[in-house]
This record gives C-alpha cells, structure tokens and sequence, in this order.
C-alpha cells in the first residue's frame, strides 16, 4: 500500500510507556495507516495516511482509547465568494487538505471555521488550498467581525462607485438602442445624422468600457473558474454578457458572418445587464453589513480606557493593561469597563445591553458589576476580578460569532443541491440554445441568443446560498440583544421542534435562596440545642439548603459549634460528630438507610412538603431529632414564563430531589403539567429518557453543577446565566435574564428565525425552478412570450436583495416577555412547634 501523506498530530492524556504501547498499537492497526512512530516527550504521534479522510478515523479511534487528539480552529475570511456553489467547492477544498476535522463556510460572512488537528497542517497550506480555487482567504484578526464590517462598508463604496459609473456610460448605449425600436422617429434621425454603423460603434466603445471596467470582475473571476470547471454565478454572468456582446461585435465589424436577417446588436442588453447586476451587489453588500449590527453594538459597549487608583490617586490607563485584582473608580453616567465586585459606593447599574432587561439592577458593596453596562448616578470603586478575553462581554461576543458561524442541519440539503447548480445551469442553457437554433422560428439564431442569455442571467445561486447564513447571522444576532446567547448555533433549529421544556426547581422555577422556616423537634429535644448541633453539621455543606439553615441558626442568636468528620452523601444527606454526638441530617431515605425510626413526625414531613416547603430529618445519636424545613420561594416571572410557554404548544415538566408532595405544591403554584421528583442528582439524565418517550424531543432548563449532565444529554440545554460556569459550558443557550423569561424568548427567537429560513429557501428555489424554464422560452408557443436578458438580470439582482431585506426582518423581534416587578414580600418567619 502506497502512504503519500506524512502527519504529525498531538494527543492528550499519555503519561507513560504504557500509554505510549496502547497509543501505537490502536494507530498501527487501522486501515490505510503506517509508519506510526509515538513520542510521548511531546505528546505527538507522526503517521503515514494513505488518504486524508483517514485523520478521522484516526482521531475516533483514540477518543475510544482514551486518548483524544488536540484539535484547533482557525477563522478565514474568504474573498470571491458570490454564491451557493462557491461554498461547497470552498469547503471541499479545505476539507480535502490533511488534518482538517470539520469546515463550515459562510456566505454571509464571508468567512470559514475550520477545526484541524494540532500540528497537522497550518493556516498557510488552508489559505494555499483556498486561493489554488480561486478564492483568495487571509486569517480573520482578533476583531473580525469589526474588520469584517469596515469591510463589507468599503466594498459596497466600491460598488457604488462602479454602479455610477457603469450607468453614466450605458445610458447613452441604451438610449441609442432602445430608443431606435420604441421610437420610429429617434431611429430615422439616428440613421440620418450619424448613421446606424456609427451608433453601433459608440454603443460598442461605450458597452466595452461598462463590461471590462466596472464589470471587469465577472470575466476576471468567472472565466478562470469556468476553465477549472468549477464555474460559479460570476460565470454565469460573463458567458451571458460575453455571448452577447461577442454577438454584437460580430454584427458590427464582420456583419458578413451572419445571416442579413439576423444582423442586430446587444450591447445595451450586456451593459445593462452588467449594471442591473452590479446594483444588486452593491444593495447586498449593504445589507450584508447590517446583519452583523448585533454585533456591532456589542463591540460597541467595550471601553477603551478606565480609572484605576494607584497609591490612593487616579490614573486613566488603556483596559487592556488592566489586571485582575486592579482597583478601579467609575463614575456617574460611565460604563463599567471589566468585570468586578464593588467595594466602595453604591449606585444603579443598566444591564439592559447584557441581559436585555430595562430596569436598572441595584449595585453595593460586594454586588458584582459587568463589564460594558452603564453606571447611574451613584460612584461605584471595584476590584477587576475578570479582564481581556474572560470579561463577561468578550465571552458574549464570541458566543455570538461562533453562532452566527455555524451551519444548520437544515443547510445540508441546499449545500448539495447547490454545488451541483451552475453547471446545470450551463448545461441547460446550452440546451436551450441548440433547440431554439433547431426548432425555433426565424430569427432562429436570435432567439436563441436571447433565450441562452436570459437563462445564464437570470439563474441565481446568491439566494439560496444566502437563505440560511443571513437569518442565522440576525436571528442569532438579535436574540443576544435580548438576552438570549446560543452557544451552539444548531441549536436555534433544534430549539424549534421541542415537545417537552422540563425544568429543574432550584434556581430555575424558584430563587435558589432559601430560607429556613419550621424547627419542629421530638418529645425530649430542646429546639435551640438541635438547631445549634444540625446548623454545625450544614455548616460544612455548600448546598443552598444548607446555608439557609446555617444562616436562620445565627439570625436567631444562636451560637454554632464546630464539627468533625463531616461526611455528605450526595442526593441523601450529610453526618458529622459535633460536641461528641453524631448529627445526622437528610432526606427520608437517608434516615430509613440508617435505621432511624421517622414515623413519630412523618405525618408532620408531608404537611409541610405539601405546603411546598422542603423538609429533612435530623437525628443525634441515632435518635430522631427534629423535622427542619426551608422554603425556596418561586420566582416571580416563573408562573408567567410556564403560562407563555402552554400558549406555544409546549408541556413543560419540572425534575428536582424534593419530596412529591413538595414538588407537586411547587408545580401548582407556576401550572407545571408533569413532575418527577426524588430525582437523585444522576438521575436527571434517566428522567429526560422517560419524557423522551414517544420520539418526543426534551429541551433541559438548569443553573447547577448537578444539572450540567441533564443540559449536555437533552436535545436543547439551556442554562440561566446566573448559575454555575460548569452549567453554562454544559448549555446550548444561556439565558442572560436568570429566569424563565428567557426560555419564552429563546422559543420565540428560535420558531422566527427558523420561519425565516425556510421563507428565504422557499422564495430562493422557486424563483428558479419557475423563473428559468420562462427564460428558457417555455411560454413562446401559447402565449409568445420570450424574456428579456434585462428583464432576467432585474430578477437575478432583486432575488438575493429579497433574501437578505427578509432576513433583515429579525431585527424587529421584540422580547415576548418584559421584566415585572419583583415580589419582595418577606419568607415566612422561623417557627418552632412542638411534635404531636
């Protein structure tokens, strides 16, 4: 076997020669692989493929060993791009270069993100791969969506330019030309004062200069990718132009070529094609520009320069000096430059640009503020916790271009169809003209010129290619302005087909704060004794219970002891050894696991949990103790969240560890339709597979490192941005508003955006499959209807400009759901009662 392709790849987790055997083995035993030599110094493998296609293979089969490959990405900005089928010879030819995993190219951005292996390849031979086809690609800068907007701002400029000049030059050609047949009178005066052979001359000085000076890219782009038969929408444009204007010259320097009947000229028709056509770059340009504005304004709320106190004094320095620990002043009516915790001062903070909520969120010492919102009128000094690249608005940022970078599932099937198009086109357009020359009425040669011609031109592989990227690009645009960021931009279509929105409880549906509310002892025990021995225990726990209890222990002035030996027992409850006793506190399962006899307070266990509030039991020594209860109180947006979410067709379920009975209070406060309760933190994952029967589609709504499973194992995760980092890295979407509010608008962001793509791919196709079978010349028999090369060229511009106008639409979405006020209404007071 013949291996052509050398290859060096780095691999993480190898730590010894064992790693180092099993790694050389698994690699030396796949197909169409050899000469593997291992160095685990570098962590590197060097192997022979005998394919590129056998990277992947590669890369599956150390995954499976435990060993997964260390992969990179690269944004490029690709230039020449026009249409759909220049993205699928883009994307092939990147896939096609060794090393590559994964391409998704974009129209609308105008750009490609490639996933490659480490030390495989470079961005040089990728931008090689890239300009050997034609299209010229460099590696984005830092800020490329700023570049990319400066960018399409100076190429729609250019356009402009071309498009005033390149009219300026075919209004005389047209007016010599169309002037002459729709006014007997100008063609008689023409002939008389200049002659026709002249005015065909000045129209063909005039409509070379149109054709090869502001319309020169479509021959300087398109012939080269026809010759590599590759032939793109440029292409189409410069054979079209190109046959007519070669027609006319023929007609006006070697009349004797042709037939007397048949001797006319086209010129206006190639100039003003070329201008019909440039003015449709030149619009979609422009509109190309607009749909990155989302992020536009979010590059747009990062500060250039801050006040940071050195020695006491104030000193402006440039944010990207800034370090973490660095204290810093704003002041009233500024924005916050980097993410931090306010240590002096107090004041109104905007968050409205990060989280798309209106009303200012109140800000004191130990509030953490975000970099970008707006301070009010108050002066807040806080200290940089996250700067650069961490601050909360960088992470935004690029969440939103990786989402707006990415490719749909529903974009497959065009990516076929498309790249397979302009050479049917070109085909069909040949057919046309052998037909029309074969069978057509006299002129023969004539009609099929104009036949041929109008299905060149009016054939538009922009529309479909744009379909897709552009709604995206808005959809997702948009939806982070409103406080909605999809991680992963399959998501958005994912998002639109769910069944079942399931919902975990804490933090989600209720605040995620409780507070402790009942102290209900065993005949024998002193409340304020047992309250002191279990606030010991929970004082070692980090569960908000836990704290809740702690903190209602203290706020009543009792003294917490220390404790030993603390040991929890996750999804059951937690021990520890406290003044010589062992405290034991939990769930009832945990106190049946133990063998503490529960049954003198279940009865008052199942009161309280049907009032909604969570209890546990505690137990000194083996001996049941108490019954201790919190209350977690339900947001005040969450009743409304589930009512929006019943109106669009959605079930919505709630998962959480509490009792039934507690659960069950919960789910009719807020009208949830299905609870599982008693779910131990693992077995969120297993109760979505019981929602998912039926083919049901589950999307999963958490805050906690406990949910971070249940997010990555349902079809859509959706994390509340004011939970944990795990959760948020686990998510598909992270709602910025921090309850349910946010799920309202996701779904609607989400059923807009995929309503729109599937408007643009209806319009996209059918104009074709109706438009070009018309210019082909299927009406002329019934009804002698043959149309215009100008008439196809208006139809081809407006086709994509239609495209990115309808897409331009998602802008206008406005929040379903608006903040309210909060209910502050105070949590029950801690109570004591004695046991029955």
């Amino acid at each position: 076997m013949r291996h052509n392709s050398r290859t060096r790849i780095g691999i993480q987790g190898m730590s010894c020669a064992s790693c180092v055997g099993r790694v050389e083995k698994t690699l030396s035993g796949l197909p169409g692989v050899a000469d593997v030599s291992i160095n685990l110094a570098s962590e590197q493998a060097r192997l022979s493929v005998d394919a590129p296609e056998r990277l992947k293979d590669v890369v599956q089969a150390l995954d499976k060993l435990g060993y997964p490959v260390r992969t990179t990405r690269v944004t490029l900005n690709i230039g020449s791009m026009s249409c759909a089928s220049c993205v699928g010879r883009v994307d092939k030819a990147l896939a096609d270069v060794p090393g590559v995993l994964s391409v998704t190219v974009n129209l609308a951005a105008e750009t490609a993100v490639v996933e490659y292996l480490e030390g495989a390849n470079m961005p040089t031979d990728l931008m090689a791969a890239s300009a050997a086809i034609g299209y010229p690609a460099e590696v984005a800068e830092a800020n490329a969506s700023q570049s990319r907007v400066e960018r399409k701002a100076e190429e729609a400029d250019a356009l402009r330019r071309s498009v005033i000049l390149a009219a300026a030059l075919t209004l005389p050609v047209f007016v010599l030309e169309m002037g002459s047949h729709l006014i007997p009178a100008f063609h008689m005066a023409i002939a008389e004062v200049i002659g026709t052979q002249t005015s065909w001359v000045i129209q063909f000085v005039l409509a070379t200069i149109v054709l090869f000076g502001p319309g020169r890219h479509f021959f300087s782009k398109g012939i080269p990718a026809l010759l590599r038969a590759s032939p793109d929408m440029k292409s189409l444009v410069a054979v079209g132009t190109g046959a007519a204007w070669s027609y006319s010259v023929i007609a006006t320097f070697l009349p004797g070529l042709l037939p007397e009947g048949v001797r006319a000229v086209y010129f206006e028709a190639a100039a003003v094609i070329v201008v019909l056509i440039l003015i449709g770059r030149w619009l979609e340009a422009a509109a190309k520009g607009r749909t990155g504005a989302a992020i536009q304004s979010l590059l747009g709320l990062q500060v250039r320069n801050a006040i940071v106190l050195r020695d006491e004094e104030p000193v402006e320095v440039d944010v990207d000096v800034l370090k973490r620990g660095d204290t810093i002043l704003v002041r009233p009516g500024e924005r916050i430059p980097v993410d931090g915790e306010v240590v002096e001062g107090s004041s109104h903070v905007d968050e409205s640009m990060i989280t798309g909520e209106p009303i200012p969120v109140s800000k004191a010492v130990g509030a953490l503020v975000t970099g970008g919102t707006v301070n009010g009128t108050g002066s807040l000094t806080f200290r940089a916790s996250r700067v650069g690249a961490d601050t909360a608005l960088a992470q935004i940022i690029r969440m939103v271009e990786e989402a707006q970078g990415a490719k749909l599932p529903i974009q497959g099937l065009v990516d076929r169809v498309t790249l397979w198009f302009v050479p049917a086109v070109m085909a069909l357009a040949i057919m046309t003209v052998l037909v029309w020359f074969v069978i057509g009425p006299d002129p023969a040669l004539t009609f099929a010129l104009v036949a041929g011609v109008s299905v060149l031109i009016i054939a538009c592989p922009c529309a479909m290619g744009l379909a897709t990227p552009t709604s995206i690009m808005v959809g997702t645009g948009r939806a982070a302005e409103i406080g909605v960021l999809f991680r992963k931009g399959d998501a958005l279509q994912e998002l639109s087909n769910v069944d079942v929105i399931a919902l975990d409880k804490t933090g989600t549906v209720t605040e995620g704060r409780p507070a402790l509310t009942d102290v209900i002892v065993a005949d024998g025990f002193e409340r304020d004794v047992v309250l002191a021995l279990i606030a010991a225990v929970e004082a070692q726990s980090e569960h908000p219970i836990a704290e809740a209890i702690t903190r209602g222990a203290r706020s009543q002035g009792i003294a917490v002891p220390s404790a030993s030996g603390f040991r929890s027992v996750t999804g059951f409850g937690v021990v520890a050894m406290v003044k010589g006793q062992e405290v034991m506190v939990g769930a009832d399962r945990y106190m049946i696991g133990e063998n503490v006899d529960i049954g003198a307070l279940v009865d008052t266990e199942k009161e309280l949990a049907g009032r909604g509030r969570t209890a546990l039991f505690a137990a000194i020594d083996g001996r049941l103790a108490a019954v201790i209860a919190v209350a977690d109180p339900v947001k005040s947006a969450s009743r409304a969240a589930i009512s929006a979410l019943h109106d669009r067709g959605f079930q919505v379920a709630m998962i959480t560890g509490d009792k039934q009975e507690t659960a069950e209070a919960i789910a009719r406060e807020t009208g949830i339709d299905h609870v599982i309760a008693g779910v131990l933190p693992d077995g969120k994952v297993a109760a979505l597979d019981d929602l998912r029967a039926g083919g049901r589609k589950i999307a999963f709504v958490g805050d906690g490192i406990n949910d971070a499973p249940a997010l990555a194992h349902a079809d859509v995760g959706l994390a509340i941005g004011t939970g944990t980092d795990v959760a948020i890295e686990s998510a598909d979407v992270v709602l910025m508003s921090g309850d349910l509010r946010g799920v309202v608008n996701a779904v609607e962001v989400s059923k807009r955006t995929m309503a729109n793509i599937r408007q643009n791919l209806v319009w996209a196709f059918g104009y074709n499959v109706a438009l070009i079978p018309v210019a082909a010349g299927v009406l002329y028999p019934a009804f002698g209807l043959l149309l215009s090369p100008v008439f196809a060229a208006s139809a081809m511009a407006l086709s994509s400009v239609s495209v990115l106008t309808n897409a331009l639409r998602l802008r206008r979405i406005a929040p379903t759901m608006h903040e309210r006020p909060v209910d502050n209404s105070p949590v029950p007071k801690t109570r004591t009662q004695p046991a029955e």
